[in-house]
């Protein structure tokens, strides 16, 4: 047990204004970017935005001084002397955050083809080349084409789109065409909207991604149409939920989660979460692999 120390209020409050960013950092943590906010490549259900955390999983977030203490199972006073060796170290704390007005929710703007996003879901991620077309057909998928800040370069993005009840947009998932590109939703996108396909029977599949999903759909391809899948663009249950309230005859919900900690903590959580809501058939299912397409390519690359 560490010993006790007597913090002062100013002391605290400069632990808790640690800017989380380049504290992980320097402690080797990678972390990419996930719209407004930065996600630990560790553990992406985990995402920051300057002193402050959130573990989408588990529902929890904080400040500066309870991310410590939760991420690398310290003490509290460990973690503030942490935080505070940081600040003498001049690093640069979170300043409060300016007021942000969020825009109205817009898709991205079309690019003229979708040589690219074809290019990039077949060739890279191993997605059928009809299981494409037919998101596309859809009117789920399309490459957008975003001017750069200074308007010479267009950046090329496979954009997933969240229709309502009412066939219209809601929500879009942005996912760059570049190999090593981020992936984010578009802002004020409704999280109830998420990228789905409805069909007609009563199975529901769920997914962390959107490419999770069309890589499933490829693996299990059988009537893949009659049923309907949800990505929940992260580990939120708020598609999952209006899904279900909006479509009576699924009755039963298949968790496909990615293989990893995050993934079993929310498949837990969201088990517990649709039984609430009067639907007990439900039940899990695990890629071999981190996530389906990750399988989905393996199987592919070894024919």
């Amino acid at each position: 047990m560490s010993p006790y120390i007597q913090y002062t209020a100013d002391q605290l409050h400069r632990a808790n204004c640690v800017d989380l960013e380049p504290l992980l950092r320097q402690r080797g943590e990678k972390l990419a970017c996930a719209g407004r906010d930065k996600r630990l490549a560790s553990d992406h259900s985990i995402t920051i935005r300057e002193n402050r955390w959130y573990d989408h999983a588990t529902m929890r977030g904080g400040l500066a001084i309870g991310f410590v203490q939760y991420h690398y199972g310290l003490e509290f006073a460990e973690a503030v002397s942490l935080l505070l060796d940081q600040t003498n170290r001049d690093t640069i704390t979170a300043k409060a955050a300016p007021i942000h007005e969020p825009l109205p929710f817009q898709l991205p703007p079309k690019n003229d083809n979708m040589r690219r996003l074809f290019a990039y879901l077949v060739n890279e991620r191993c997605v059928d080349r009809e299981i494409v077309a037919q998101f596309v057909h859809d009117g789920l998928l399309y490459e957008s084409c975003e001017p750069s800040k200074n308007g010479k370069y267009g950046y090329h993005n496979a954009v997933f789109v969240g229709l309502d009840e009412y066939g219209i947009a809601r929500h879009a998932h942005k996912k760059s065409l570049a190999r090593r590109g981020f992936c984010l939703n578009v802002e004020s996108s409704n999280s109830e909207y998420s990228f789905h396909r409805s069909g007609t029977s009563e199975k529901l599949f769920a997914f962390e991604a959107p490419i999770d999903l069309m890589s499933y759909i490829c693996l299990h391809s059988n009537s893949w149409q009659a049923h309907s899948y949800v990505a929940l663009c992260g580990l939120s249950e708020h598609t999952l939920m209006k899904t279900l309230e909006l479509n009576a005859h699924i009755t039963n919900v298949v968790l496909c989660l990615d293989n990893d900690r995050a993934g079993t903590a929310a498949t837990e959580r969201l088990t517990a979460r649709v039984r609430e809501s009067g639907c007990d058939n439900i039940s899990a299912e695990r890629s071999d692999l981190k996530d389906w397409n990750e399988d989905l390519c393996k199987k592919k690359l070894s024919l």
